[in-house]
């Protein structure tokens, strides 16, 4: 929370005259004005205190999705820094990520997005909207039209629930069985439950006729009722509504058929020819008579243009992309672009005529508009000096300016506390900390005029001075060169095993199933059979020589789903023979072997007394907070999990799961900087050369704020330079070793190792396994995984090993799309394109060897400026290491 005083930091940003002359020309609507000398992040702050001044919206147009997605915390950090504009009524309005004509429908999230900021537009609730330039070319329909997308539902009023399931329906939420991810909802009777976009959590609605008698929110994993509400807002998942008359509309443009006659002759006429979804239909919405644009839906908005010719380039680039998508479709005059987007010369006659700003940061460009030209500069970068941090803040504020410091976190604020405190420097806090648990807190609040710089949190990566009003502002990158940081989000919560546990919900007919006295079967569906005194359901289960054998569903306990590596067939059992009974007893001999010999290894580390580390210092607290992200709830328990385990005085043996991104190094990383903190050395242990070398980086750029020293062996480093850190490693004077199998040798020699880390420990091999199964018992061993192997995974699931499960993936992380598509070179060529035009980059897999070349080089043909790298099976690992190494570094576009 920013404490009140921090608004005033900045009113002598808004008496410079530049700034007056630039708020009174939008303020009285007289076309538009250019404002130059702004940096980027001076651009901001100026943004938001004109839209408190001129008191009209603003839409701000940038030139890409990335562009928008930089900008819109920073704005929101200002608007809270300012108290200029409410943080929920700052939009993104975000460009589609795929092209029309090209057989391909957005991203899902892109249109939940696009349809909520949407639906604020039109119903007032956006004072700033962020878009990219192609976003404000798509033609739209009224403003009516977006906000009737959303319902809102208030306890006591009468709503038909049938059409409130139709109208649901049409705006993207699916039907389930039970209500656990947003988008979805299900009917009990006179119960409603629903979970909208943006919601925390679930809401259960209780009708009683057709008036809502009760709302409450639950628990989508238990389904437990909690804390009631008075309403809620069931935002809509998409701008295109899947209505008969919409598809008719396009099925009919496409056909060429035109349909004339009363609205009853149209809509028969939809229903007779088919007409349905395809992929990419949501480009074609506009034919059924979206003749507005984003303009319109703002008609008292005040439109300022990021860097005028950055966003006319952009445009022309994407109106090419899509020319050239219609002209390769062949659809041609049925819907022609026109019919879908403002042209780059309509677009440049209607801004032209609305009034708003120009940015220019250079001003460079001649034109004949009147201008506010403002003197700003980017904020010195420190790169983690304190000294000359320190000694820059001072002169700044002898020459009576005023300094802001934003950190992104508490623990970062404390941390600038400490430095601060430590160089006898004045400074006051702009935000509160730990509810008062903070020694900073007696000291920060200085009463009258007192000039001095002041700390606060916010989410602002890069600074910036404004000489004549006085003020610098530095930024998270200015002090300490960290990343980029984003803005928190609640968590929503999901079933923490359901990753690796399943029911019968899931099986289909032909699935193999495994029955506990008869053996391997293929499951044939459910039959009803008259017993006599009435029907009972029978699962049916086929075997060897198509025997068939009837299961009543009440002894189900009886049936397990088959479980193997992907794609095996099994052999089904013969019934009435002795062959499942000699497969159970030879696994009952291997279980009993493998029993004996954990028995002996699990009882070992019960009576071996490991270290018990302490509970966690201000060190720990601050080390958490410089965490870039929000713990997803999934990470924070299974952090909670390993540092029980670590304050315990057992070894500690956690398997860690979760997919690729999701948080697993994290973890790690806060156990290695807790057994850190007591003198302890951590050894972290991967599979391959590029996997270490990605956690060497990784670490040492965690650790780097911090007192840590991190080392790697590998191939990567000489004989000399791996000798030189052993001998540092026995002397203690390495914390952190990663490596791969190396790490294992007997001449690596820790002065005190207090906990390992094993990265896929399936991937290593049985003299390996062996030699860190001995470890276990003598060190806290965490091991990773995204794949467990079934013996690992089962050994976690019935407590011989302890697990935790990372399921959540982190905020604002997509959903993988998934396209099955006959193969064409051009949808290949479309695919790469956009994929290099966003700078990204693309694996390309292929099935042969022999013909691998062949591939890159016709890829090479489609798309000339793409950098191929090629990588197979059969090359010399340094050589496969280096293409890997290479791609990971961006030196190559695809592998």
């Amino acid at each position: 929370m920013l404490l009140p005083f921090v608004r005033e930091l900045f009113a002598d940003v808004e008496q410079l005259p530049s700034f007056t002359r630039a708020a009174s020309h939008l303020r009285e609507s007289a076309g538009r004005i250019r404002v130059t000398g702004l940096s980027p992040s001076a651009k901001t702050l100026i943004t938001v205190l004109l839209r408190r001044a001129v008191e009209r919206p603003f839409l701000l147009v940038v030139a890409d999705n990335r562009v928008a997605e930089d900008l819109s915390p920073v704005l929101r950090a200002f608007c809270e820094m300012t108290q200029a504009a409410d943080l929920e009524s700052v939009v993104n309005l975000p460009a589609r990520d795929v092209l029309p004509f090209q057989n391909l429908s957005p991203h899902p999230e892109i249109q939940e997005e696009r349809a909520t900021a949407l639906w604020k537009i039109a119903t007032g609730r956006a004072s700033i909207v962020i878009a990219p330039v192609s976003a404000t070319t798509i033609l739209l329909r009224s403003a009516d039209y977006y906000a009737d997308l959303a319902r809102v539902l208030r306890r006591g009023e009468s709503f038909d629930l049938e059409r409130l399931l139709q109208h649901m329906n049409t705006v993207g939420y699916t039907s389930a069985d039970v209500v656990e991810m947003p988008g979805q909802y299900a009917v009990r009777g006179g119960i409603l439950d629903v979970y909208a976009p943006e919601a925390d959590r679930p809401v259960r609605v209780e009708f009683f006729g057709d008036e809502i008698e009760s709302m409450r929110k639950f628990d989508p994993a238990s389904q437990r009722s909690s804390n009631p509400v008075d309403e809620i807002v069931l935002l809509p998942l998409t701008e295109t509504p899947m209505t008969e008359e919409l598809l008719g509309s396009i099925n009919a443009r496409l056909s060429g058929k035109r349909i004339t006659g009363t609205q009853e002759i149209a809509e028969q006429a939809v229903r007779d020819s088919g007409a349905g979804v395809f992929p990419g239909w949501e480009f074609y919405a506009p034919v059924a008579g979206a003749d507005r644009t984003i303009f319109d839906l703002l008609p008292e908005a005040r439109v300022l243009l990021d860097e005028p010719e950055i966003l006319k380039q952009e445009l022309d680039r994407n109106w090419a992309r899509v020319e050239e998508a219609h002209e390769r479709s062949g659809v041609g005059d049925l819907v022609r672009p026109t019919d879908l987007y403002l042209s780059p010369e309509a677009w440049a006659e209607k801004t032209s005529a609305l009034a708003g700003a120009d940015f220019e940061y250079l001003g460079i460009a001649g034109s004949e508009l009147p201008e506010a030209a403002f003197v700003s500069q980017p904020a010195t970068r420190f790169h983690g000096a304190v000294p000359a941090m320190i000694e820059e803040v001072q002169r700044l504020v002898g020459t009576g300016t005023q300094v802001v410091l934003a950190a992104p976190n508490t623990g970062e604020v404390e941390r600038l506390a400490d430095m601060f405190t430590e160089y006898n420097a004045s400074y006051r806090l702009g935000s509160r900390t730990r509810g008062g648990e903070s020694y900073a807190d007696e000291t920060s609040y200085f009463s009258g005029e007192v000039l001095t710089a002041t700390l606060l949190k916010a989410y602002l990566p890069d600074g910036f001075v404004l000489p004549e009003a006085h003020l610098a502002v530095f930024g998270a990158r200015d002090l300490f060169d960290e990343s980029d940081l984003v803005a928190s989000r609640p968590q929503r919560q999901k079933s923490k095993v359901s990753a690796f546990l399943s029911d019968f919900r899931d099986l289909q007919v032909g699935d193999y199933v495994v029955h506990v006295e008869h053996g391997i079967g293929q499951y044939q569906g459910l039959k009803e059979i008259n017993q006599g005194d009435g029907n009972a359901e029978f699962m049916l289960l086929e075997y060897a020589e198509a025997a068939r054998l009837y299961v009543p569903l009440t002894r189900l306990d009886l049936i397990q789903k088959y479980r193997s590596a992907e794609g095996a067939k099994p052999v089904l059992n013969h019934l009435g023979t002795a062959q499942w009974a000699k497969t159970k007893a030879r696994v009952r001999k291997a279980m009993k072997d493998m029993t004996d010999e954990l028995l002996k290894l699990y009882a070992q580390r019960q009576t071996a007394l490991g270290h018990q580390f302490p509970p966690d210092t201000e060190w720990m607290k601050e080390f958490e907070d410089a965490f870039e992200y929000n713990e997803t709830e999934d990470q924070a328990e299974a952090i909670i999990d390993v540092k029980r385990d670590m304050e315990s005085q057992l070894p500690m043996d956690r398997l860690l799961c979760g997919d690729v991104g999701y948080g697993k190094t994290e973890v790690a990383m806060r156990a290695a900087f807790k057994a850190i903190s007591d003198n302890k050395q951590v050894a972290v242990l991967a599979p391959t050369t590029v996997l270490a070398f990605q956690h060497w980086e990784t670490f040492k750029q965690r650790f780097a704020a911090f007192p840590v020293k991190v080392e790697m062996i590998s191939r990567f480093r000489t004989a000399k330079q791996i000798k030189e850190i052993l001998e540092r490693v026995a002397t203690g004077k390495v914390d952190i070793l990663i490596g791969t199998h190396r790490l294992l040798s007997k001449d690596v020699k820790f002065a005190d190792l207090g906990l390992l880390v094993v990265d896929e420990e399936q991937r290593f091999g049985v003299r390996h396994k062996e030699r860190i199964k001995q470890m276990r018992t003598q060190v806290d061993v965490l091991t990773m995984s995204a794949t467990p192997i079934p013996r690992t995974l089962h050994m976690s699931l019935v407590g011989l090993r302890d697990m935790s499960v990372i399921e959540t993936p982190p905020k604002d992380r997509m959903a993988i799309q998934t396209v099955v598509a006959n193969w064409d070179y051009k949808l290949i060529q479309t695919a790469i394109e956009q994929e290099l035009d966003r700078e990204g980059q693309v694996y390309f897999v292929h099935n042969r060897i022999e013909t691998i070349w062949e591939i890159a080089a016709k890829i090479q043909e489609l798309v000339p400026r793409a950098r191929i790298a090629v990588g197979h099976g059969q090359m010399a690992e340094g050589e496969l290491e280096k293409v890997m190494l290479k791609f990971m570094h961006h030196e190559a576009d695809i592998l």
